[in-house]
């Protein structure tokens, strides 16, 4: 019997990647984790102290142990889950027979908008916690190694998410399912740990449209920030070229058959 996909959504803080984490989840044929390896970074490295977050005594910390519960998970059946380049870059590069066993999706989000977003929850965000650095190098070194994984764009998901993320299912192998767009089901238990950061999509039932003004607002909010936050303008020009990058390659609407 051939192994269970193991599904790797790699996004960067305030990526909207939790949106799409849910509707995953509303799938209902995945085993969905939310963010293992941040025990990892946060708890077993102690590589700094992040808010909002309420450790479980049970979770694995290591990243060994981690990448053991993830495997083990799926030996059952499919799993999914959704996680940050810069907790396990560069070292799941070395962990060449865990890696091959991942299907990688990258998701991002314009820093212009993911930044103020970051910064009202935790103002002692780091230039490495911005994210898409880490993201440009992971997707580099899987395209150098001869996988080249899907890239989605929050902007792209929120102008047609059924669209978009229709496509990124067709392009891992996954069948439609249509009803995973209107969450019927309760925000997930393993959320609690980290409640703070997703109250929004805790309650919500499904993703809004972005409109025209919603994203000139980024510009405006962002700058307003900076005057406050001054270091925070080179947190956004050293992030957008890894952001360019990636959007470059995202999956667009129109690629739906």
């Amino acid at each position: 019997m051939s192994p269970h996909p193991i599904i790797a959504m790699w996004s960067h803080p305030r990526s909207m990647s939790t949106a799409i984490e849910r509707i995953m989840r509303e799938r209902g044929d995945l085993d969905c984790l939310h963010e293992p390896f941040m025990y990892d970074y946060y708890v077993h490295r102690q590589v700094r102290r992040m808010p909002h977050f309420d450790v479980q005594k049970d979770h694995p910390t290591s990243y060994g142990a981690i990448r053991d519960m993830i495997l083990e998970r799926a030996e059952k059946g499919p799993v999914f889950f959704k996680d940050m380049s810069y907790y396990v870059m560069p070292h799941l590069l070395d962990d060449r027979d865990f890696a091959g066993r991942l299907t990688n999706v990258f998701l991002v989000r314009d820093p212009i908008a993911s930044i103020p977003s970051y910064h009202k929850l935790d103002p002692d965000l780091t230039l490495e916690e911005i994210g898409l650095e880490a993201q440009a190098v992971h997707f580099d070194a899987l395209e150098a190694g001869g996988d080249i994984p899907p890239v989605i764009s929050a902007e792209d998901v929120r102008a047609d998410t059924e669209g978009v993320i229709g496509a990124l299912w067709q392009r891992i192998g996954l069948p439609h399912v249509a009803r995973a767009f209107e969450w019927q089901r309760e925000a997930p238990k393993d959320w609690a740990q980290v409640g703070g950061w997703h109250g929004d999509v805790s309650s919500a039932k499904g993703i809004r449209p972005i409109s025209g003004e919603e994203i000139a607002a980024q510009q405006r909010k962002f700058d307003a920030l900076a005057e406050k936050a001054p270091h925070l303008r080179g947190y956004l020009d050293h992030h957008r070229p890894f952001h360019r990058h990636l959007a470059a390659r995202a999956l667009r609407p129109r690629e739906v058959m």
